[in-house]
C-alpha cells in the first residue's frame, strides 16, 4: 500500500513543496522521477535478494527503510533532500514488492493463490487510485510533510506484524551467488530506457539524447542477454521466457500500464483543470475506478482459480479497450454520470489483469525465482506506466500542437506569435487556458473555449491509441495459461 500510495499521492503534494522550499518546476519532477527511476531500475535486482537471503527478510528491510525514508522527507528543508530521500525511498520500496509476492507464492496453495494475489492486486489498486483523494486532503487540511509522515505509523504497524506473522520460506535450490556484471548491466540498460521515457517529453522524440539512451538500453539488454548466457548463476535465467505463457504475462502487464497509468494521467487534468474541480473532487470523481478495483480483484482471484487465467485477461482487456474508447468520447460539459460509467468499466477490467497477470508470471517462474519472477511483474508495470505517460504524453502533445493555431484563428482571436503560439500550447496540453492577465472577460472565454476544445481533441486521439494497446493486450491475453509451478508454494519448508 505504501508503495503504491506514494507513486501518486506526492503529484498532489507537488506544488505545496516547490512553494515551500523555493524549487523550480524541474527540482519539482525529480521528486516524482528519482522515485520511479530508483524503482524500476532495482526491482528485479531486489527480487533476487529476496531469492537468495529470504523474502521475510528483505520484507521487513524494506518496510523499514521505506518508512524510515518516508519521515526524512517530512522533515526536510531543502528539496535536494526531498529528492534524496524519495530515490532513497524508491530502493527500499523496490526491496519490498517482489519480497510480498514472493511471499504470497509461498505460503499459499494453488488453489487459493489466486485469492491471495487478488486481495494484493486490491490493495495495490485502490492506493494508486486513491493517492489524490488521500494527497488532496492531508495537503489541504494539514500539510505537504503529512504526505509522507502517513507512511511511518503504517511501516512500525507492518514491521510488528511482519515479525509475529510472516514466516521464512526458503527454496531449497535458491540461488547461492550474485551476478554483480549481470546486475550492472541490467541496471544501466533499465536506466538508460526509463531516463529516456522520463526526458522524451520535454527532449522531444526526435532528439538525439532522447535516442542516444534508447540505444544505449538497447545494447545493455543485449550484452545482459549475452553474459546471462555464460555466467554459472545468472540473474534471471534466460531460460524463464521459454514459458510462453509468462512471457506474454510480462507483456500483458506492460501493455495494461501503458493504457491505464497514460489514460488516468490525462483524466486528472481533464477534471481539475477542463471541469475546474478541486484535488479532492477530482479524486472522489476516480472513486468508480478505485471501487470496481477493491471489489473486482478479489472477485477476479476466485474466477480465475475457477476459469483458468485466459478468459478473464482477455474479458479484462476487452473492457480497458471499451473504457478508453468511451473516455475519447468524453467532452468539456459531459456529466459525472456518464464519466463514472467508463472509470468503473476501466476499474472492472483491471483488476483481473492485475490478479492474472502477476499469477502468470510468478505462478509460471520456479519457486527459487518467485523473488526474479515478482520483480519483472513489477518492472513491467512500472516500464508501462513510464511509455503510456511518454508515448500518451507525445500524442497529445503532437495533437495540440497541429490544431491550436487553427482553432485559435477559427474563434477570431488575435495572432500569436511563434513562441506564444509554443507557451499557449504547453498550457493547453494540461488543459489550462493561456489567459493573460487584464485579458478582457469576454475574450478570455473564448480562450478557455478554444484551450478546452483543443485539449479534448488530443486526450480523445491518446484515448484512442491506449484503446488500440488494449485490443493488442487481449489477443496476448489468448497466450496465457494457468502457472505451472504454483503447486510448489506452501510446500517450501519454513526456516
Amino acid at each position: 500500500m505504501m508503495v503504491a500510495l506514494d507513486g501518486t499521492i506526492v503529484a498532489i503534494a507537488n506544488p505545496a513543496i516547490q512553494k515551500d522550499l523555493g524549487a523550480s518546476f524541474a527540482d519539482v519532477q525529480w521528486i516524482t522521477n528519482g522515485y520511479f527511476l530508483a524503482l524500476a531500475v532495482s526491482l528485479i535486482t531486489a527480487g533476487k535478494l529476496g531469492d537468495r537471503f529470504g523474502h521475510r527478510q528483505t520484507f521487513l528491510i524494506g518496510v523499514t527503510g521505506f518508512a524510515a525514508a518516508s519521515g526524512a522527507i517530512g522533515l526536510s528543508s531543502s528539496i535536494a533532500a526531498v529528492v534524496t530521500f524519495r530515490v532513497l525511498q524508491g530502493l527500499f520500496g523496490a526491496l519490498l514488492m517482489p519480497a510480498a509476492l514472493g511471499l504470497l507464492r509461498a505460503t499459499f496453495p494453488a488453489e487459493k493463490l489466486n485469492m491471495a494475489i487478488g486481495i494484493w492486486g486490491m490493495v495495490i489498486g485502490a492506493s494508486t487510485a486513491g493517492g489524490p483523494i488521500l494527497g488532496g486532503v492531508l495537503v489541504e487540511h494539514v500539510n505537504w510533510q503529512s504526505v509522507f509522515f502517513i507512511n511511518v505509523p503504517v511501516g512500525i504497524i507492518a514491521l510488528i506484524l511482519g515479525l509475529v506473522i510472516l514466516l521464512d520460506h526458503r527454496a531449497e535450490n535458491a540461488p547461492r551467488s550474485f551476478d554483480l556484471l549481470g546486475i550492472g548491466l541490467l541496471s544501466g540498460a533499465m536506466f538508460c530506457l526509463v531516463w529516456a521515457l522520463i526526458k522524451a517529453p520535454a527532449w522531444g522524440w526526435g532528439d538525439g539524447k532522447t535516442w542516444a539512451f534508447l540505444a544505449a538500453a538497447v545494447l545493455g539488454f543485449a550484452l545482459f542477454a549475452f553474459w546471462e548466457t555464460k555466467v554459472k548463476e545468472p540473474l534471471i535465467p534466460l531460460g524463464l521466457f521459454r514459458s510462453v505463457a509468462l512471457s506474454a504475462g510480462v507483456v500483458l502487464m506492460v501493455l495494461m500500464a501503458i493504457a491505464f497509468m497514460g489514460g488516468l494521467f490525462f483524466v486528472t487534468f481533464y477534471l481539475q483543470n477542463v471541469h475546474g474541480m478541486s484535488p479532492i473532487d477530482a479524486g472522489l470523481h476516480l472513486l468508480p475506478l478505485t471501487g470496481m478495483m477493491i471489489v473486482g480483484s478479489p472477485l477476479a482471484g476466485a474466477l480465475i482459480t475457477k476459469l483458468g487465467p485466459r478468459i478473464p485477461l482477455a474479458g479484462g482487456m476487452a473492457s480497458v479497450a471499451i473504457a478508453m474508447y468511451g473516455m475519447s468520447t468524453l467532452e468539456t460539459d459531459t456529466g459525472s454520470a456518464v464519466m463514472s460509467i467508463w472509470f468503473a468499466l476501466l476499474g472492472l477490467g483491471l483488476a483481473p489483469v492485475m490478479v492474472g497477470a502477476t499469477e502468470v508470471i510468478v505462478g509460471n517462474a520456479p519457486m527459487e525465482l518467485s523473488g526474479v519472477a515478482g520483480g519483472l511483474q513489477q518492472a513491467a508495470m512500472q516500464i508501462g506506466g513510464s511509455l503510456g505517460t511518454a508515448v500518451l504524453g507525445g500524442v497529445m502533445a503532437s495533437k495540440v500542437d497541429s490544431d491550436l493555431a487553427a482553432n485559435w484563428k477559427g474563434a477570431g482571436l488575435p495572432e500569436l506569435t511563434p513562441s506564444q503560439l509554443d507557451q499557449a500550447s504547453e498550457a493547453v496540453q494540461v488543459g489550462v487556458a493561456p489567459v493573460a492577465k487584464g485579458t478582457p472577460e469576454a475574450i478570455a472565454a473564448k480562450i478557455a473555449d478554444v484551450a478546452h476544445d483543443t485539449f479534448i481533441s488530443g486526450m480523445s486521439l491518446a484515448s484512442l491509441v491506449a484503446c488500440g494497446v488494449a485490443v493488442v493486450a487481449v489477443f496476448v491475453a489468448f497466450l496465457t495459461k494457468r502457472g505451472a509451478n504454483a503447486e510448489a508454494g506452501a510446500g517450501v519448508g519454513h526456516i
